[in-house]
C-alpha cells in the first residue's frame, strides 16, 4: 500500500500529508481551497482538482475534515467517495465525527469497499512530529493491512473495536482535552490575578502532580498569548457539540463539558474561533478583570 489519497488538507491534513510525504509515500491530495495544497507541492504533494482525480489510483484515502456534514458529502454525495474509489481501496475516515454517522457511513461503504473508523489523537503540531495516537474501529485484518501506513504517521495505533467505538473513544478523549484545557487556564489565572508570574506557575505546574500533556501543549501559548491555530476553537465547538448529543444519546450527564462549551462559545464570540483552543484563557482573564478581550 504506497499511493495515499488525502481528501481535506487543513492543518491536520497537512501534518498527515507531511508524515506520509517524508516516510516515501506517493500521496495525492484534494481540498476544496486550492491555495491549501501549495505549501506541500514542494514536497512531493500531487494536487488534484477533483475527488475523482485525487483518488483514481489509490490504494487508501484519508478524509480529514472540519464537519459532519462535510464528511457525509464527500463520502456519500454524488460525485463523491463510494461513487469514485476504487473498488479495491480503503476507505479511513479520521475526521471526528458521531459514531451514529460512522456506523452508517461505514454500512454505506460495506457493499463497496473496505472502511475503517480511525480518528486520532493529536493536535496538527504534534501529529506532523508523529506525536499521536490513531484510534481504529473495524475489521482487524483491514487495521493489519493498513498498519504501515498508520506507523507512519502516528507513534501508536489502537484497535478500539467495531466501527463507531474509535469515534467513541476520539469523543471521550477530546472531551478530557477540552477540560484539561480550561481547568488549566483557570489556574493560571487565578495565579495572575494573585500576582504569579504566568511562566513561573507554568514551570510549577510542569513539575507537579498537576502535570498534563496539556501543560505541556497549551501552557505556553496561554503564557505567552500565542493563540496560532493546532486545532481551532471553533472546530472544538463542533466536537463539543457531539460529546453533549452522545452524552444525551446514551444517558449520560456531561455537566462539565457543558461548562467548558459555553465558555469557548463566548470566546467565539469575542472574535477568536480561529484561534487555538487555549485562547479560552481570555475569557476567563476578562471575567477576573485582568485585561481585556
Amino acid at each position: 500500500m504506497n499511493r495515499i489519497a488525502i481528501v481535506g488538507v487543513g492543518l491536520l491534513g497537512t501534518a498527515v500529508a507531511s508524515r506520509l510525504l517524508d516516510a516515501g509515500f506517493e500521496v495525492t491530495g484534494y481540498d476544496s481551497r486550492p491555495d491549501q495544497l501549495a505549501r506541500l507541492s514542494p514536497r512531493g504533494l500531487t494536487s488534484a482538482t477533483s475527488i475523482k482525480d485525487a483518488v483514481a489510483d489509490a490504494e487508501a484515502v484519508f478524509t480529514i475534515l472540519p464537519s459532519q456534514e462535510s464528511v457525509e458529502a464527500v463520502i456519500l454525495g454524488g460525485g463523491g467517495l463510494l461513487e469514485t474509489m476504487p473498488r479495491s481501496a480503503t476507505l479511513i475516515q479520521m475526521s471526528t465525527i458521531s459514531p451514529t454517522l460512522t456506523r452508517r457511513l461505514a454500512e454505506a461503504a460495506a457493499a463497496r469497499l473496505g472502511f475503517l473508523d480511525a480518528p486520532m489523537s493529536g493536535t496538527s503540531a504534534m501529529v506532523e512530529r508523529g506525536d499521536c495516537t490513531i484510534f481504529v474501529g473495524g475489521d482487524p485484518s483491514r487495521l493489519a493491512a493498513c498498519r504501515p501506513v498508520f506507523a507512519a504517521i502516528a507513534k501508536r495505533t489502537v484497535h478500539v473495536g467495531p466501527v463507531g467505538s474509535a469515534s467513541l473513544a476520539k469523543l471521550a478523549t477530546n472531551l478530557l482535552v477540552g477540560l484539561n484545557t480550561a481547568a488549566l487556564a483557570e489556574a493560571l489565572v487565578l495565579g495572575e490575578k494573585g500576582g504569579l508570574a504566568p511562566a513561573a506557575l507554568l514551570d510549577i505546574l510542569r513539575d507537579s502532580a498537576a502535570a498534563s500533556k496539556m501543560v505541556e501543549v497549551r501552557g505556553p501559548l496561554m503564557v505567552e498569548r500565542r493563540f496560532e491555530p493546532q486545532m481551532k476553537l471553533d472546530l472544538f465547538l463542533k466536537d463539543f457539540r457531539l460529546m453533549l448529543e452522545e452524552g444525551q444519546r446514551l444517558g449520560v450527564p456531561l455537566p462539565l463539558t457543558s461548562l467548558t462549551q459555553q465558555l469557548c462559545t463566548a470566546t467565539a464570540a469575542a472574535g477568536r474561533g480561529a484561534e487555538d483552543l487555549a485562547a479560552l484563557i481570555t475569557t476567563l482573564q476578562q471575567l477576573a478583570g485582568l485585561r481585556p478581550a
